[in-house]
């Protein structure tokens, strides 16, 4: 237990470059208070003792902000950076060495009692404000960007910006940062405009060879020698 606790707090000192001391972690990081309280609200739940893990869980949205439902399936080493108005629904499961922004939501779209929340696989990073809705996965070491809503599978290695979420990034080369990682968001409508840019210019280039050929060929029909 003590190790896991430890565990946490390094997450916290490995992620937010503001933290300073142990102290500080420990007693002014309302994320890894709703770690905790989960971790307590979650054994109740599975003991059957739903009453008090759900008034375990209130106490911790009441104490932190942010809502997490005892039945959700939580990691190791998962870092809830300021954390207000996170919520995260019964059915929901997050891998290990998650990441979570403020006003995420992992959320369901669906009444009946199934798997109607997210599954978060290892390493992925979600940006401020997103949500992420459905019982789909997002995939190993993906990105989310800032106020996205993704509805749909996520597939590992990859960065979603948008509403809808769309995916702008595939799989990097072994070793390469993404622009989440450099600290910027992939921009989707900017890159639309790059590529047809390139696509005009690739046109221009076709065209103009058409011509200086269509050039020579009419110098030769009219018995003018060809510059070629």
């Amino acid at each position: 237990m003590f190790k896991r606790i430890w565990d946490d707090i390094q997450a916290v000192f490995e992620r937010d470059p503001a933290a300073r001391s142990i102290a500080e972690v420990v007693f002014c990081y309302p994320g890894l208070h709703a770690i905790w309280l989960h971790r307590i609200s979650h054994w109740l739940w599975t003991h059957k003792a739903y009453f008090f893990g759900r008034f375990v869980s209130h106490l911790g949205r009441f104490l932190t902000g942010i809502e997490i439902h005892p039945g959700a399936t939580i990691g190791e080493g998962v870092f809830i950076d300021h954390g207000m108005g996170v919520v995260i629904g019964e059915t929901a499961e997050i891998g290990n060495n998650v990441t979570l922004y403020h006003g995420v939501t992992l959320g369901g779209v669906s009444l009946e009692r199934v798997k109607r929340h997210p599954t978060i696989e290892e390493n992925v990073v979600i940006g401020s404000g997103a949500k992420v809705l459905g019982p789909f996965t997002v995939g190993k070491s993906s990105r989310i960007g800032s106020n996205s809503v993704v509805i749909k599978e996520v597939p590992r290695n990859s960065t979603v910006v948008g509403v809808p979420g769309r995916m702008v990034m595939a799989a990097s080369a072994p070793g390469e940062k993404t622009d989440l990682e450099h600290g910027k968001l992939p921009d989707p409508e900017a890159k639309a405009i790059a590529c047809l840019f390139d696509q005009i210019r690739e046109l221009e280039r076709k065209y103009n060879e058409l011509a200086h050929d269509h050039e020579i060929l009419k110098e030769r029909l009219d018995g003018k020698p060809g510059n070629e």
